[in-house]
């Protein structure tokens, strides 16, 4: 037992030593990485002075490059100026030797200047033959010209002519569409005269009845007078009437003068009420021409003229009444007689 605890106790006093010797270990490797650590920043700051310098020295080299650079570009001007002044003195001492030469052979170069001369001559004369052609041509040139001013001028004046002419051409055109708008106006004030005197005579003749009467420029007769509900057969009482509009036709044809166009419009309407049963009208616009057309052919039967005579078919759409009441409808059933000009 006393072995035991003895050999505990001596294996347990290693280990405070051996902490130590590490914590010292530790303490040494911090020393010396702050040492590390110094040593770099002071290496960074050199490091960083060198870089300073090195950028001034390169910016000196580059400033002594360019005034180099400059130095050898003023060389080279001048050694350009040397170069054109050296070519133009050895130009002119081979202009002095030529010129010596010539006072030399003078007598020589005469003869041949001379010969020069006469081919100048001639070369002048050809062109002086040649200008001469030229200006006969100009002279040509000159008069076609001149003709054909005188043929622009004589179109101009022409054209002038043509457009007085124009002028007063629309002017006589304004003044014959003025009196013919006079003329028609005119005549529809006589036709307007004749169709009152037309109007009078049929109030005259048809008494004053309450299912006839004028709206406007027109003569109105309720359908009733004419024709039963849905037909297009005029009955006994619609032919007595219809024999003394003729009358009355007849007798205003011989009065209004040939020059005035007229004719006499059969207008058929209906009230806006459906056909029922079966007809032999499918609707109110063939009800509505089936008895103006049976108006129209009555009175050529009474030997009116019939190309006096026009029928029209409006069914319900002109109604003189819109409301929904009996009165309303049976006026809008009505043969409309309108005198008017083709």
């Amino acid at each position: 037992m006393a072995l035991a605890r003895s050999r505990r106790e001596t294996r347990a006093d290693y280990w405070p030593g051996f902490v130590d010797a590490m914590a010292t270990l530790l303490l040494v490797i911090i020393f010396l990485l702050s040492l590390f650590m110094i040593a770099q920043f002071f290496l960074s700051q050199e490091i960083s002075g060198r870089d300073t310098v090195l950028n001034r020295l390169n910016q000196q080299i580059a400033e002594l490059t360019e005034l180099l650079a400059l130095e050898r570009a003023d060389s080279r001007s001048l050694q350009d100026q040397l170069s054109a002044l050296n070519a133009s003195l050895a130009a002119a001492e081979e202009e002095n030797l030529r010129l010596s030469g010539a006072l030399e052979g003078g007598a020589e170069d005469s003869d041949a200047a001379n010969a020069r001369i006469a081919e100048l001559n001639d070369e002048l004369e050809d062109q002086r033959g040649t200008a001469n052609r030229a200006l006969s041509q100009v002279e040509l040139l000159n008069q076609q010209l001149a003709a054909l001013r005188r043929q622009i001028s004589a179109l101009e004046a022409a054209l002038e002519a043509s457009e007085d002419r124009d002028t007063e051409s629309q002017a006589k055109i304004a003044d014959l569409g003025r009196r013919l708008n006079i003329a028609l106006a005119q005549r529809v004030q006589e036709l307007s005269r004749y169709r009152s005197d037309f109007f009078g005579r049929l109030r005259e003749i048809l008494g004053s009845r309450a299912d006839i009467e004028i709206v406007g420029d027109r003569f109105v007769f309720q359908s009733e007078i004419f024709f039963s509900s849905g037909s297009a057969e005029i009955n006994p009482e619609g032919r007595s009437e219809l024999d003394r509009l003729a009358e009355a036709l007849i007798a205003l044809s011989g009065e209004i003068p040939g020059e005035i166009d007229w004719v006499l419009r059969v207008d058929g309407h209906t009230d806006r009420r459906p056909l029922t049963g079966t007809g032999a009208f499918a609707n109110n616009w063939e009800l509505s021409a089936g008895r103006a057309i049976s108006v129209v052919r009555y009175l050529i039967a009474q030997d009116v003229a019939p190309q006096r005579l026009v029928a029209a078919g409006f069914g319900e759409f002109r109604p003189l009444e819109t409301a929904d009441t009996e009165d309303a409808y049976r006026r809008n059933r009505r043969i409309e007689l309108k005198l008017t000009q083709r």
